[in-house]
């Protein structure tokens, strides 16, 4: 907290978005840093919808007996016309006693209230979703390096095929590896945490393959290769995911527990292939088992670069699902 000053302290902070992680890690290093400058501060949390422009009133007016207060207003987009209002016009002057933290989910629903808050000098927090495999990327570098670690891309793609994209899983699996590490994590430093998440990486590939998500596909395709699983058992996932997507496709929209007996397979797996079924269509499936026979027999018979067929078969089962699509 070195550095932090009365005088730094954003009288008003908006934190905007819809990334829970993101938004609690804000406010609490808000509180942290008043903290740092006033330990005796009275933190008060409030929903925006329930509040008066009375309460609010009362809550901003100096205080008889001095001190600091910060007042956190959480689900800001619920903020009633008249409490915007005040609150807009409060921010254009503030109590410099008082830090007042509005959460707002940053979409549609208030973004009056938003939008005048920043016109009348609010500090804005972004805490939107990260969208893209990118951010997720940079989101696991910044992690680890705000704990003091270094962390390098391909640790960080490693990580984040493990772990998943939940930002509260990443966050968490990198203060433990920051934790039992000496705070340098390279891929092989994550291989050797995750090992024992790559039995399911087979079927990881499949299932991602089925729905046409090619990079979640290929990521988890490397992660297991990465990690030195077999490629046969991950080439037989996927041909057992097609095989099962067109014979629960070819049995109609039946009930699960019905299907069961007929198809000889348990509910959960005929729910799932329902799902992954929506977008096939009977031709796209043949040129899908096509794929994965040709990849198949590569594999088991030993072609010279198996990965590089693995790769294919995703692309080429992938295509069959958009190409039957037309």
């Amino acid at each position: 907290m070195g550095g932090v000053t009365a005088a730094s302290l954003p009288p008003i902070l908006l934190v905007l978005g819809d990334e829970e992680l993101l938004a609690t890690r804000a406010v609490t290093e808000a509180v942290a840093k008043v903290r740092s400058v006033d330990p005796d501060v009275d933190v008060r949390e409030y929903q925006a919808g329930s509040l008066t422009v009375g309460e609010i009133a009362e809550m901003l007016s100096p205080s008889l007996f001095g001190g600091r207060r910060v007042l956190v207003l959480r689900a800001g987009q619920d903020a009633r016309k008249d409490l915007a209002t005040a609150l807009i016009a409060y921010a254009k002057n503030p109590d410099p006693d008082v830090q007042l933290v509005v959460l707002h989910l940053g979409g549609a629903k208030g973004k009056a209230f938003a939008d005048g808050l920043k016109a009348s000098g609010a500090t804005v927090v972004p805490a939107m979703k990260l969208k893209g495999h990118r951010e997720r990327v940079a989101f696991v570098r910044d992690e680890i390096r705000r704990s003091g670690g270094k962390c390098t891309e391909d640790a960080a793609e490693a990580l984040i095929a493990a772990v998943g994209g939940d930002l509260r899983d990443l966050a968490a699996a990198c203060s433990q590896l920051i934790a039992d590490t000496d705070g340098r994590i390279g891929a092989d430093t994550v291989a050797r945490y995750y090992r024992g998440r790559v039995e399911v990486t087979g079927f990881t590939v499949a299932d991602a393959t089925m729905i046409g998500d090619v990079p979640g596909a290929l990521e988890a395709l490397r992660w297991a290769l990465h990690v030195g699983v077999d490629p046969v058992p991950i080439a037989d996932a996927l041909a057992d995911g097609v095989r099962t997507v067109a014979r629960v496709a070819a049995a109609g929209r039946g009930d699960p527990y019905q299907l069961a007996s007929t198809l000889g397979m348990p509910a959960w797996k005929i729910k799932n292939a329902q799902q992954r079924a929506r977008g096939w269509t009977p031709e796209g499936l043949v040129e899908a088992m096509r794929a994965a026979a040709e990849c198949n027999a590569a594999v088991k018979g030993g072609a010279d670069d198996r990965a590089y067929a693995l790769e294919k078969a995703v692309f080429s089962v992938a295509a069959a699902r958009r190409g039957g699509a037309r």
